[in-house]
């Protein structure tokens, strides 16, 4: 459907040529936001009817008397179906802290969450296929399952700036249950403004960068910069994603795109991983709630997780 929308409106409308470059470029990101827009209302409307009653608050609350392992697990779980922006990261950190909830399994959530969330998954499967989906959320899942546990090993309560032990917050945010259909359905369509609202430029964004390459950059030349599936390739591939700051959904077109190109899946999942997890906006945000060598420990992890996931997929890519 929505392939022959921007066939019609790129080359029966407007006249152009599939042969062409700019053709090709404009068809990409005509097909890619209506999709990606139209999926996203979608999926937010119908997830934010079902998680009118969960706010930051309850996960903590829903947290707090679990055992260290199990409150771990669920910790990745809920960060996957929450998606909590890095915005997010100072109240969230500050009242799982409060809730006496471990440090460990608070960034086992916060790995989580900006990097998994069902919006990006349905999204996901529309562009690239279950089993690619399905490798980018179990090794997500892993990545913040253990990531809890490193971090526990260096004593991590030591970094945490001091006014944090000294906060006692009374909500995150209004945990008041929406009560009928009526106001299920505002609260649902209010998620649905403000997270549409804060992240489509990250959309539109990805969707315009992965046109252009997809349009104007030929595979050899991809292929030559990216495309040898070597450590060097992964390792450039997270440090390119470190400065860029965007949704897990605004970077999908660009993956979309590599992939097409010829770009190994380990380094596309390495890149995926840095840019929704590995952000420096989010690491000058959690600044202000941990010290340096804290901050330190958590991106230098979760850079080589990354690296390493991107390594052990290239290897393996003959038999996914």
């Amino acid at each position: 459907m929505f392939d022959t929308l921007a066939s019609w409106l790129v080359y029966d409308l407007f006249g152009l040529s599939s042969g062409q470059a700019f053709g090709q470029a404009l068809h990409f990101f005509v097909m890619d936001v209506t999709k990606i827009l139209a999926l996203l209302t979608l999926v937010i409307y119908v997830m934010g009817l079902l998680r009118a009653a969960l706010t930051p608050e309850r996960v903590r609350e829903f947290l707090r008397q679990r055992s260290r392992f199990s409150s771990r697990v669920l910790a990745v779980g809920l960060g996957a179906v929450t998606p909590f922006c890095s915005c997010s990261s100072v109240p969230l950190f500050i009242g799982f802290v409060e809730a006496g909830i471990p440090l460990g399994v608070t960034f086992s959530f916060l790995i989580a969450s900006p990097m998994i969330n069902e919006v990006a998954v349905v999204i996901l499967l529309s562009v690239i296929g279950w089993k690619l989906t399905l490798l980018y959320v179990v090794t997500g899942l892993v990545v913040a399952l253990m990531g809890g546990y490193v971090i526990e090993r260096f004593r991590p309560e030591r970094w945490v700036e001091s006014y944090v032990w000294d906060i006692r917050m009374g909500q995150v945010v209004g945990s008041n249950t929406p009560q009928g259909l009526m106001a299920r359905h505002q609260y649902a369509w209010r998620q649905v403004r403000e997270i549409v609202g804060r992240i489509w430029k990250f959309v539109l964004i990805g969707i315009g960068i992965g046109a252009l390459i997809h349009g104007y950059v030929p595979t050899d030349f991809v292929g030559r910069i990216a495309g040898d599936a070597s450590p060097w390739s992964v390792l450039v591939a997270v440090l390119v994603g470190i400065p860029l700051y965007s949704d897990a959904v605004g970077i999908i077109p660009v993956a979309e795109v590599l992939l097409a190109k010829g770009v190994p899946i380990g380094t596309v999942l390495a890149f995926m991983m840095a840019v929704a997890a590995l952000s420096l906006p989010e690491m000058l945000i959690l600044r202000k709630v941990v010290q340096w060598p804290l901050l330190s420990v958590f991106a230098g992890y979760l850079a080589l997780a990354f690296i390493l996931v991107g390594i052990l997929f290239n290897f393996m890519r003959g038999v996914i």
